[in-house]
């Protein structure tokens, strides 16, 4: 792969740990990865061989081959049969990529094989990112920092003439890409709901129980997204008309949906991208699509979204970290 800019090339580190079991995990820092994946023969190798990087490396990385038609369960195999700490699982073909309830469908068929409270953390990961060595370490570390922090990420980034292009994703959640989840608070939310904007929807639950989510854009936490967000298995256009009706299905609000679809019109593909995230909202509106079945919560987001077109996001996150701080539940207790 081409290197990005300086601030992203990895750096040196010492021999990552060898991880197999919780009990060989130093306390409190056990965690599983679940990588649902098809047709990434791609980016499989660039994925995996920046895992095996890691300083510290999951105590299990399990990863589910969701009927690929291309190499990458081969591929995949291959790095299980030397490396005891990657298992991978093999789904039937459904005949084509299924984004949001098709992901989550393929989550939870690994996810259902093992006992997500035995870990610390749990990580949804895509199969097409090249992380930095210590990613994970770093994202430990901050969660032990934070007690209440119940997700959280890096901020992605993508490759444009040999140059990294940040995502733009905001301060505020944690990346779909790489979800790195307290376990307690996973199931506190009751994990993902096998829709589209599952992405979306969890941030917003763990918020009404006292959490917080968060992404950070430091050094050690950029990583490269070898397929961009937004894109999708045919265009932008298809991806970003996605979003769209994923924001109607959430609760988003037209004001709040068109203020977002204004701002990612100033980012690439310009004006198109943001013009279809809009587009794909109306259609879903006046189709009177689908919409998650929780009234209480389409309140919490809507008011949430409405403090943000007052104050900013940073102000109106931080504000409403503080006043859920009094729901919030410490594990254990």
């Amino acid at each position: 792969m081409q290197q990005p800019s300086d601030n992203l090339t990895p750096q040196p580190t010492a021999t990552p740990m060898r991880l197999t079991t919780p009990d060989q995990t130093r306390q409190g820092r056990s965690y599983v990865v679940i990588t649902p994946c098809r047709d990434e023969a791609k980016y499989a190798r660039t994925t995996v061989e920046s895992m095996i990087a890691q300083t510290e490396r999951p105590t299990l990385w399990l990863l589910v081959d969701d009927g690929s038609k291309d190499d990458t369960g081969k591929i995949l195999d291959e790095y299980a049969a030397i490396h005891p700490w990657i298992r991978v699982v093999h789904r039937a073909d459904r005949g084509k990529r299924v984004v949001g309830a098709g992901v989550m469908e393929a989550f939870y068929f690994g996810a259902d094989t093992i006992d997500l409270n035995a870990y610390d953390f749990v990580c949804k990961l895509d199969l097409d990112l090249d992380l930095p060595p210590k990613y994970f370490e770093t994202l430990i570390d901050r969660m032990h920092d934070d007690p209440r922090m119940g997700a959280c990420s890096g901020k992605p980034y993508f490759l444009q003439d040999g140059r990294a292009v940040s995502e733009k994703c905001g301060d505020e959640h944690a990346v779909g890409m790489t979800k790195f989840y307290r376990s307690s608070c996973f199931q506190q939310i009751g994990g993902f709901v096998r829709e589209l904007m599952w992405d979306g929807i969890d941030t917003h639950r763990s918020r009404m129980l006292g959490w917080k989510a968060a992404s950070w854009d430091d050094e050690q936490l950029r990583f490269i997204h070898l397929r961009p967000m937004g894109t999708s298995q045919t265009n932008w256009m298809t991806g970003r008309m996605r979003h769209g009706r994923g924001q109607y299905y959430m609760g988003t609000g037209p004001g709040y949906m068109l203020v977002s679809s204004l701002n990612r019109m100033l980012h690439p593909p310009l004006f198109v991208g943001g013009a279809a995230m809009f587009w794909g909202y109306l259609k879903a509106m006046f189709s009177r699509g689908k919409r998650y079945d929780d009234p209480a919560f389409r309140r919490f987001v809507r008011a949430y979204q409405r403090a943000c077109l007052l104050k900013g996001k940073g102000r109106a996150t931080r504000d409403l970290e503080d006043l859920q701080a009094m729901v919030w539940r410490q594990p254990g207790r």
